[in-house]
């Protein structure tokens, strides 16, 4: 008798195990397509054709307010599979490669611990190093269907029809009517941006297409009733000033969340069917809420909160944004938002919105619309893309869905300024944003191992709160503005990155900063770092006197030159000769001479210092935009 017993319970132990998963655990589909914000259907886009993933909004919940945190897909994607914000992983720019931290797993190790079959089709690009074993599936070839019986599954399709590289394809006859194209306020009403607009909503047709097809796979099942559906895009449109911009433009992005009637009990308090959500929500709470959905608690060193499941976090007052380097650009741009206003912070002024990036130039809409600003021929909304940008913005979304009234120094709107540059900085802090290193530096002193850990253990930046500030004083104070002890007090500052700061706060304030800095920056030429060596050639080298850039250029040069430096002080020192223009034409054959790569580099930056000297040569030789 007790044999039989026992083996009752050993037979319900093992063998019915699919069968309980079946019974307490739900399936989740993730349907993404990349490069696209809300322009749908259901999002109340009257030129959309979208009937797939509007009839699929009728069955769930859309969210009013989602960001993809970047605006751009490898960090977008950090922020998804870390559930934490990639400035504090180092992981911000497009594209790195690094350690994911000791202490924190990605999000389907959790799953499968749970007993789900985790599958990608098939797009990875995640910024951070991934353990072998993270998906039972991640290929062309990965789906559901392919799980153990009745075992619950963990699912993505990822669909790239949409993606900004089928914008410009040409041939195409557009099925949208150029005509019909609403032109946004910042570009130009042009036949190259009405087509490129148009091709766009031809393409996210033909995405909904393949939408329809991964639910009616479910619907063929029998699995519509046991299946959690979250759809979302991947960030903004192709277009530019969307992708590659923190702007809401960049950042809004749709989401639809179906939860069956079998699975109620995990909806968010506010759903409803054929309803919506003004929560804020942003791809960092993403992992969080799978994991809520699928009964397992998220790890507490996680940044995001999840929306959603068993472990349902409060709902948040801001969501936040972020730009760092975009292939063979610098950049450092901070966002936020409310259901309401978008704040923008830059740190780096001195760069124009439109950096030459040259995926981005292969659009035509951006040929045209750089060739218009050359020309002199647009709107001052619409020539703000090709100027530098101002220290803040402030946008009110619900008057000025285009951004293009920026209220950062209306005094009616001052209170809500600071509100916003409050919870900037505070965050900031809160998540140990490392855009304040550059990246060169942040590699060099990092040594191969996780930025996240290395700040926590205190062997990178001892005083973040006084680097934050200085990044911040730098950014925003003008000459006049800083006494002579403070400044040569930052220059002489044992971190690096300090004196890093004084040097762009000298090139920031272009002749007078030099000229105030010029001691300083001279002895920063021979600086132990070289993401300082590079900041105060390039001041010294544009805004100096002809004996400054005799000085300056050597620096520039070596720093330039792969088998003397990285890539990563290669790409920031070209960039520097980029900006010199035509001071930098007495080494133009050197520049040339340069090596485009070399045998060790990092995954997929190998095409972005000839790129650089492409545009360089492009430039001193009197040639059109390559």
């Amino acid at each position: 008798m007790r044999i039989l017993i026992f083996g009752f319970i050993l037979f319900s132990i093992v063998t019915p195990v699919s069968n309980v998963w079946a019974a307490e655990l739900p399936n989740i589909l993730w349907i993404t397509s990349e490069d696209n914000g809300p322009e749908l259907g259901c999002y109340g886009d009257q030129y959309a054709d979208t009937p797939n993933i509007d009839q699929l909004a009728t069955r769930g919940l859309r969210y009013n307010y989602c960001w993809s945190n970047a605006p751009v897909c490898a960090p977008a994607r950090t922020t998804i599979i870390s559930g934490m914000y990639p400035p504090s992983l180092g992981a911000q720019h497009m594209r790195s490669n690094l350690p994911m931290p000791e202490q924190l797993k990605m999000y389907p190790e959790y799953l499968r611990q749970a007993g789900y079959y985790c599958t990608n089709n098939s797009k990875e690009d995640y910024n951070l190093e991934k353990p072998k074993d993270l998906w039972d599936d991640s290929s062309r070839k990965a789906h559901w269907k392919n799980r153990d019986p009745d075992q619950p599954f963990f699912s993505i399709f990822n669909h790239t029809v949409s993606h900004e590289s089928q914008l410009r394809k040409r041939p195409h006859t557009a099925v949208h009517d150029p005509a019909g194209v609403r032109v946004p306020a910042y570009h130009p009403d042009t036949p190259e941006v009405r087509q490129d607009w148009a091709q766009y909503y031809d393409k996210l047709t033909e995405m909904d297409q393949i939408v329809g097809k991964n639910i009616q796979e479910l619907q063929e099942a029998g699995l519509m009733d046991e299946t959690i559906i979250f759809y979302y895009g991947d960030h903004g449109s192709g277009m530019p000033r969307h992708k590659r911009w923190p702007y809401n433009s960049g950042l809004h992005v749709p989401l639809i969340v179906v939860i069956p009637e079998k699975f109620q009990h995990l909806a968010p308090p506010e759903y409803k069917v054929n309803g919506t959500s003004d929560r804020l929500v942003s791809f960092v709470d993403l992992a969080p809420t799978v994991l809520s959905l699928a009964g397992v608690e998220p790890p507490q060193e996680w940044q995001g909160y999840a929306f959603a499941g068993k472990y349902t976090a409060p709902e948040q007052d801001f969501i936040f944004g972020f730009r760092g380097r975009m292939d063979e650009r610098p950049d450092f741009v901070r966002s936020v938002r409310n259901e309401r206003f978008i704040y923008i912070r830059h740190f780096n002024r001195h760069r124009p919105y439109g950096q030459f990036v040259h995926y981005m130039f292969r659009t035509p809409t951006t040929r045209k619309w750089f060739e218009l600003h050359e020309q002199g021929k647009l709107t001052p909304a619409q020539d703000l893309f090709w100027q530098k940008k101002p220290v803040e913005e402030l946008y009110d979304l619900k008057a000025d869905r285009d951004e293009v009234n920026n209220l950062a120094d209306d005094p009616a709107h001052e209170e809500t300024l600071q509100d916003f540059r409050q919870a900037l900085f505070q965050f900031m802090v809160e998540t140990k944003d490392l855009g304040i290193v550059p990246e060169a530096e942040l590699n060099q002193r990092t040594a191969g191992k996780s930025p996240y850990d290395v700040q926590r253990n205190g062997d990178l930046l001892a005083q973040y709160d006084r680097v934050l500030l200085t990044a911040a004083a730098a950014s925003h104070l003008d000459v006049d503005k800083i006494d002579q002890e403070t400044m040569e007090n930052a220059f002489e500052n044992e971190e690096a990155t300090i004196r890093y700061w004084a040097c762009e706060w000298a090139l920031m304030n272009e002749k007078q900063g030099v000229d105030k800095a010029r001691k300083q920056l001279v002895k920063c030429l021979k600086d132990s770092s070289s993401s300082v060596r590079v900041a105060a050639a390039e001041a010294l080298g544009r805004y100096g006197s002809d004996d400054d850039l005799k000085q300056a250029l050597p620096v520039l040069l070596k720093a330039a030159d792969l088998n003397e430096n990285d890539v990563y002080t290669a790409i920031a020192a070209l960039n520097s000769l980029d900006y010199l223009d035509d001071r930098a034409k007495s080494i133009r054959d050197e520049i040339e001479a340069l090596p485009d790569k070399v045998k060790q580099m990092p995954p997929r930056t190998d095409s972005y210092v000839p790129r650089l000297k492409e545009k360089i040569m492009a430039d001193l030789d009197g040639k059109p935009t390559p």
